[in-house]
Parts: C-alpha cells; sequence; structure tokens
C-alpha cells in the first residue's frame, strides 16, 4: 500500500510540461495582455483616470453601461430562477427544446443578437419597431434596446447555476412544507429560494460581469450616439482608434476591474459554501 501512494504521488515529467503549458497558456492569453492593460493605464500614474472621470461623454457612457448592466442582471435573475423552477420542477412538451434554446446566446455570436433584434423591434421594416414607434416607444438605439440586448447575451449564466442545484437538493423539503399546509408561495420564498441562494448569487455576479463587457450586440443596436447611447465598451474602440490610447486603457481598467472583482466575490462564496 505505501508503494502504491508513493507511486501516485510520484509526478512523471509529463505531467510537469503539461502543468507548464497550461501556465503558459493562460500567461500568454490572459494574464500578460491584462497586465498590460494596466499598466499602460497607470503609465503617467493617475492622470489617464482623471482624465476619464472629467470627460462628460465618458462618464456618460459609463453610467449608462452601469445601467443597463444592473437591469440586465435583474431581469435575468426572476427570470433565471423561474426559467430553472419550469425546466426542473414541471415536465411538460417541448421542455427539452427550452433548455437548448437557454444556451443558445452562448452558441451564436453577439453581433446575430443585435441585427436579430433591430429585425423585430427596428423603426425601419422591423417586426414591432413601426407600431412601438408610433406609440412613442423606442427599442433600437436607445436605452431600451442596450438593456435587451445585454440581457440576451447573459441569459444562460443564472439558469445554469440554479439548475444543478435545483437538481441536487431535490423536492422532499418542498413536498414537507405542502404536507404540512404551506402554500405555493411559502413554500418558494421559505424552503426553494434559501435552498438556491448561493446559486442565485453566483448566477447574479457573473451576469452582472458578462452584463458589463458586452460589445457586439450593444454596437449594433445602440447607434453609438454621443453622450446619449454609447457604452463604456464602445468608448474604449473609439478612443483606441481616435489614437487616445491612454483613455482607452483607463476605461477598460475600469470594466476589467469591476469583472475581477466580481470573480474574487464568486472565489470567495464558493470557499465559503465548501466550508459549510
Amino acid at each position: 500500500m505505501a508503494d502504491i501512494r508513493r507511486i501516485s504521488r510520484r509526478k512523471s515529467p509529463f505531467t510537469y510540461a503539461l502543468r507548464l503549458l497550461v501556465i503558459a497558456y493562460l500567461f500568454l492569453l490572459v494574464a500578460w495582455p491584462v497586465s498590460l492593460v494596466v499598466t499602460n493605464t497607470f503609465e503617467n500614474g493617475f492622470d489617464a483616470l482623471n482624465a476619464v472621470f472629467a470627460d462628460a461623454d465618458t462618464v456618460a457612457a459609463l453610467r449608462l453601461t452601469a445601467t443597463a448592466a444592473v437591469i440586465a442582471t435583474a431581469i435575468n435573475t426572476v427570470f433565471g430562477i423561474t426559467i430553472s423552477l419550469l425546466l426542473v420542477r414541471t415536465t411538460f412538451p417541448g421542455q427539452r427544446l427550452l433548455g437548448s434554446l437557454i444556451d443558445l446566446p452562448l452558441a451564436i455570436s453577439p453581433i446575430v443578437v443585435g441585427l436579430s433584434l433591430v429585425l423585430v423591434y427596428g423603426g425601419r421594416g422591423g417586426w414591432f419597431g413601426p407600431a412601438l414607434e408610433s406609440a412613442g416607444v423606442q427599442i433600437i438605439f436607445a436605452t431600451p434596446g442596450i438593456v435587451m440586448a445585454t440581457a440576451f447575451v447573459a441569459l444562460p449564466l443564472v439558469v445554469r447555476e440554479v439548475v444543478p442545484v435545483l437538481e441536487e437538493i431535490g423536492t422532499e423539503q418542498e413536498q414537507a412544507a405542502r404536507s404540512l399546509g404551506a402554500s405555493g408561495w411559502q413554500t418558494l420564498w421559505r424552503i426553494t429560494l434559501p435552498g438556491i441562494k448561493w446559486a442565485v448569487v453566483y448566477g447574479v455576479v457573473l451576469t452582472l460581469a458578462r452584463s458589463l463587457g458586452e460589445f457586439g450586440a450593444v454596437k449594433v443596436v445602440s447607434g453609438n450616439i454621443l453622450g446619449e447611447t454609447r457604452t463604456a465598451t464602445l468608448a474604449v474602440e473609439e478612443k483606441y482608434l481616435n489614437w487616445e490610447q491612454e483613455s482607452a486603457y483607463a476605461i477598460a481598467f475600469l470594466l476589467a476591474s469591476v469583472s475581477v472583482l466580481c470573480i474574487i466575490v464568486v472565489s470567495l462564496l464558493r470557499t465559503r459554501t465548501e466550508r459549510h
């Protein structure tokens, strides 16, 4: 038995080579590029960040991005929990199709998502666009379109966190609560939601991080109107192409910082859950 343990602990050269390959891959693809954004942002101290917050249009872009991300996250949280309960706790025709459709935003390009929204809600030739605009509601080239595009691309994240937890906890406690006279809402609030709260938190944090960085779909539906529908990610592209690299690096740093903070929060929450 001791020999077997000694052999299992002994690392082969292939294992070390594989580890080195993985580390090099992550360094070249993730760590090094992100670190360059940070170093370029603070190359002249805090001048780049000060310039970003001194520009009213850039501040408006950051505010719009935060607003759209928060609204999209709230929408996806409510519908994500609802869809998860529908997929796990009920049986109906087309259930597998619905589960596949949830993953659609992960499979198609965000540019296609934006174009699809334009075809449905656009003012020129869209299915519902002319009727909505005649009623005074504008979707495309306005904040609602940005929110819809952001919510679409981040849709699966809450669902894919909650569904496995719902399947794991089962229905025994919910059935016991109903047998004791609890209503459906009481069972939901006191039994189901507390059981999936950490999964919901993971999904919310990941959805927020994904929403803040959305570019492709938002670029199609926003119109990139300065001070109105230009988001932070669009501002990064515009400033970089216009040779305002310091501002582009600073905005990218702010977005990346929030995303990294979200990942740290998720890691800490996962560690806390595993301890309990």
